[in-house]
């Protein structure tokens, strides 16, 4: 026994002490329920109106918490007939204070989220509700929004397909609930859009972070979030960043034609010698199972080099070429069909490995899913070109507060505490935990272990119990339901082909006789009550008579939809209400894990599903020594260690000895994947930061900040430069290179400078002279476009040149990432080499932005006919009109110029439009790469269809056939 845990029989744990300080707020908002009782429903709401008013008077929200929770109670007890218990108002507390709180399945956390977020919304700046998928957004939102929107606070959701007028409406609710995918993918779309007022996200005050070059920038982020199911987002989807891509022009017969290649090598294994470091490879690549990787041998290098037809592989001008190889290796020996992906309609689709889930829409990056594709013979999508990208980690750390809630967190917690600061709290149950867990069974083989399984799975069936089966793929979960199918047990199979009902068939999964045979963690966040989910089964119910049940279960109390809702629920209550009892008598839910998960908070939560509020329940896992944990991370020490045991042929072996060791072997690949996501972070903080500088700058843009002084400033910065390149102050007068000052200037602002008259002037005097003309210049286009015209002008091209920089930048740094852990050979940090050249790359990048935004103003000119968006038609200003002899008069001259500025006024117009209308064709374009979404149409722009004949929606006045539809 160790120090800690001797420190906590004495004093309690932590967990125990920090609830114990808790109590007397319990006992508060218990003493003031009978007063809370007693208001009216409009009283109620009015307390809303009455803790505004105190914020706004100055005070906090810890003053006014007892009371608001007491008023969220009472709200839950009259409209959902749901009394927050005890044990959730710790839970409440917990969140508001911006901690992780770990409660066993089934112990309410969707109601228990209602106290901090009516709570926190109250402050007006807005609470988002993070969710794992659509299904429990629009549920818990229509559920629990009936709480908040009876107290007065409007309620929006997130969710696959809405437009950006939908969106921005629900981010301007008091509360936002939404998925992990939609709140990244759209802060990532609002840094792409091109006015304010098309962003959907809100934001609250500025605050200060530090900037790439050390000065500070200001950055806006959001208030506060609670993440549900925080371990499965933060954690388990926290490898892979949201990456919203464009269609690049590479071809993609080079996926084809290595993967005719992989077939043809032969895999070998690394063979360890007698003396310590000793080892060779035999084959043409090996394989480590461990760490997920390939690795072509010599042998293998020579080969792929002469099919090929090639020199060699490892030469620079063939990086590309072996990136390739390595990645369709990956292909054909990592990744698994109906385990890693499924193939559906002529696609590769992503399972997720934690909940078994079909992942449409999200590709693996860097040409991997292209050699997928190859491999299984369906056509090929180009590569993609990143436009923005961030990690789950930076995304959630951008909050002022973040809080999150699940029913396993605490294996965790050194990773919460490391990467978002948060604190794991594990709040009781509301009743004593009845669950039997049983000791593992493991086999020799996996041929062993499913038919066990399923004698097991058909004994048990026999008496009534229910059961649910946890499976790590849809190939497993489909090898025992044929085994079950052929034994004649009838049950359901919930994988990734089959999750359309998913929470329905999860919901179920607690009736009596139901086997439901489900991928790890299929239909989570749903409650498996036993003996059957009422509200579910009146929905079906319901629906088959092609009703809308959502609005009759929401319906006002006394309509006829309420009452014919409340009738039908009441018949199917009594009905699970008896078969309940029933299933309590023989035993509750029980759990039958077919392997373990890398990760023990995996097995915990397939566990956590039976024993819900006391009910009774069980568990057990079945192993055997081919499971992947128990081959690749046991070692061949767990393994002879059971063979001597004396293992036979469909006996198996119970021993906690086995069961620590599969732990010890489970907290090591955890401990691997921590780093792995730990490695991730490090290398994104470096990009972070830049990100975070772009994003400013593009915002103070949309905000509409006066640009006339920072593009001052980048004029004098841009000549400065070609003045001290040209006239060096350590260089005598007569070694200036005033030739080369002329050319520089002239090529940057097409402005020809006469230098005669500069050189008897000092250098310092002289940039001050040239800077004048410039300035001269530059004041002129204003006065031809006017002020407003060039200011916007200025943005528009500004945002324009720093998206295509932001783009480049992002591809180089994607390829410094590739190389840089070559570094370590050369005995240097990657992560410090790539935080310097990172750096490097962003200041030449930010250099760039000014040059061309610069030389895109200058270079304006009024078109004569169409113009190109991209390319900007050089000016030379004509000096000799300036030394032209003939006299005007006055008023041909300045009906001239007015023309001449009308004229000019008009060209930049359509220049600005061309690059709008390019950016609107790039944004419906965009690929999301990192979520549940759909490749192909992406809610970006919803707009009515046009007429040709129509007046342009762009408001230029003109048909839109002869304006934006040109």
């Amino acid at each position: 026994m160790d120090f800690e845990s001797v420190m906590g029989k004495v004093f309690g744990t932590k967990h125990e002490r920090d609830i114990k300080a808790m109590r007397p707020l319990i006992a508060a908002i218990n003493d003031m329920e009978g007063r809370i009782k007693e208001l009216s429903d409009q009283e109620l709401a009015a307390q809303t109106v009455t803790f505004k008013e105190q914020l706004a008077q100055g005070a906090s929200l810890d003053d006014i918490l007892i009371p608001a929770f007491a008023t969220v109670r009472e709200a839950g007890r009259r409209i959902l007939n749901m009394r927050h218990f005890d044990v959730q108002l710790i839970g409440g507390i917990v969140l508001h204070r911006g901690k992780i709180a770990e409660m066993k399945t089934g112990e309410g956390k969707t109601l228990v989220a209602t106290l901090p977020v009516y709570l926190n919304a109250l402050s007006g700046l807005g609470v988002h509700v993070v969710t794992v998928n659509d299904y429990l957004a629009e549920r818990d939102s229509a559920w629990m929004g009936r709480i908040y929107k009876a107290l007065g606070l409007s309620v929006g959701v997130i969710v696959h397909d809405l437009d950006d007028s939908e969106r921005r409406n629900s981010y301007a609710a008091d509360i936002t609930y939404g998925t992990n995918n939609e709140f990244g993918f759209d802060y990532l779309r609002d840094n792409m859009k091109f006015r304010i007022a098309e962003c959907v996200q809100r934001t609250i005050e500025p605050i200060i972070v530090p900037a790439v070059d050390g000065k500070g920038t200001q950055f806006k982020m959001f208030n506060y979030a609670i993440v549900d199911e925080v371990d499965s987002i933060l954690i388990d989807e926290a490898r892979t960043p949201l990456i919203i891509s464009g269609p690049s022009e590479e071809s993609t017969d080079k996926y084809y034609k290595i993967n005719r290649l992989i077939p043809s090598l032969i895999r070998g294994e690394v063979i360890e010698g007698k003396e310590p470091g000793q080892k060779w490879t035999t084959g043409d690549y090996t394989v480590d199972e461990r760490h997920r990787s390939v690795a072509l041998t010599e042998e293998g290098s020579l080969k792929i080099e002469r099919l090929l037809g090639m020199g060699n592989l490892y030469e620079a001008a063939n990086m590309e070429v072996n990136h390739h190889v390595q990645q369709g290796l990956k292909a054909h020996v990592l990744f698994q069909r109906d385990k890693d992906y499924v193939v559906k309609d002529d696609e590769v689709i992503i399972v997720d490995e934690f909940t078994g889930r079909l992942m449409p829409g999200r590709r693996w990056s860097d040409g991997l899913h292209q050699a997928v594709e190859a491999k299984e013979g369906v056509k090929i999508q180009r590569e993609n070109q990143t436009l923005a990208t961030i990690t789950f980690q930076n995304y959630f750390r951008m909050y002022k507060k973040l809080a999150g809630m699940t029913g396993t967190a605490d294996t965790e917690a050194a990773e919460f505490d490391s990467i978002y600061k948060l604190e794991v709290t594990q709040i009781p149950t509301n009743r004593p935990l009845q669950r039997l867990d049983f000791q593992d069974m493991v086999y020799r083989t996996e041929e062993e272990k499913f038919r066990n399984a399923a004698k097991e799975i058909e004994q048990i069936h026999a008496t009534g119990q229910p059961i649910l089966v946890g499976t790590v793929s849809v190939e497993k979960s489909e090898k025992l339901s044929k085994i079950l199918s052929k034994m004649g047990v009838r049950h359901e199979v919930l994988n990734a082909k089959n999750h359309e009902r998913e929470a329905f068939l999860v919901a179920q999964a607690g009736r009596k006789g139901v086997v439901t045979v489900s991928t790890n963690m299929a239909g989570r966040g749903t409650d498996i009550l036993l003996g059957g989910n009422p509200e579910f089964m009146t929905k079906e119910r319901l629906r088959k008579e092609n009703k809308d049940p959502d609005a009759m279960q929401t319906a006002a109390v006394g309509s006829p939809e309420r009452q014919e809702w409340d009738e039908v629920f009441s018949r199917f209550k009594a009905e699970t209400q008896q078969e309940h009892d029933e299933v309590v008598e023989l035993g509750g839910l029980h759990i039958l894990g077919t392997e373990r998960h890398d990760s023990r908070r995996i097995d915990n939560q397939l566990r956590g599903r039976s024993g819900r509020q006391g009910d009774p329940g069980s568990a057990r896992f079945y192993l055997s020594l081919q499971d992947d944990l128990m081959r690749i991370f046991g070692g061949e020490r767990m393994q002879n260690l059971m063979l001597r045991l004396g293992m036979e042929e469909d006996v198996p072996i119970e021993s906690k000895m086995i069961t620590k060791r599969i732990a010890a072997a489970q907290k090591a690949v955890e401990a691997q994947n921590f780093a792995a996501r730990k490695h991730i972070i490090e290398y994104d903080d470096v990009m972070n930061k830049q990100r975070q500088a772009v994003y400013s700058m593009r915002r103070g843009l949309l905000e509409g900040n006066d640009q006339k002084r920072r593009v001052g400033e980048i004029i004098e910065g841009i000549l400065g430069s070609f003045v001290d390149a040209r006239l060096p102050e350590k260089t005598h007068p007569s070694n200036y290179d005033w030739t080369g000052l002329e050319t520089d200037v002239l090529t940057q602002f097409g402005v020809k400078i006469r230098t005669e008259g500069l050189m008897d002037l000092h250098r310092s005097q002289a940039e001050a002279d040239i800077l004048e003309q410039l300035n001269k210049k530059y004041q002129e286009k204003e006065d031809m476009l006017s002020a407003p015209l060039l200011r916007e002008t200025e943005r528009m091209i500004m945002l324009n040149v720093i998206d295509n920089q932001w783009k480049d930048h992002l591809l180089s740094m994607d390829h410094l990432k590739e190389g840089i852990g070559l570094r370590g050979y050369g005995q240097k940090d990657p992560l410090v080499e790539y935080k310097k050249e990172s750096y490097v790359l962003f200041q030449d990048m930010m250099d760039r932005i000014e040059d061309e935004t610069i030389r895109y103003l200058f270079f304006l000119q009024r078109s004569e006919g169409p113009t190109d968006a991209n390319v900007p038609h050089p000016e030379l200003w004509n000096e000799e009109d300036e030394d032209g002899d003939e006299p005007e008069a006055v008023g041909v001259a300045a009906e001239q110029r007015q023309l001449e500025s009308r004229a000019a006024q008009n060209s930049v117009m359509d220049f600005t439009r061309k690059i709008e209308r390019k950016k609107e064709k790039e944004l419906a374009e965009l690929q999301f790469v990192g979520g549940e979404r759909s490749t192909t149409k992406q809610p970006v722009l919803a707009k009515k269809q046009v007429g040709r004949n129509d007046p342009c929606p762009c408001g230029s006045g003109k048909k839109y056939k002869k304006c934006c539809g040109a």
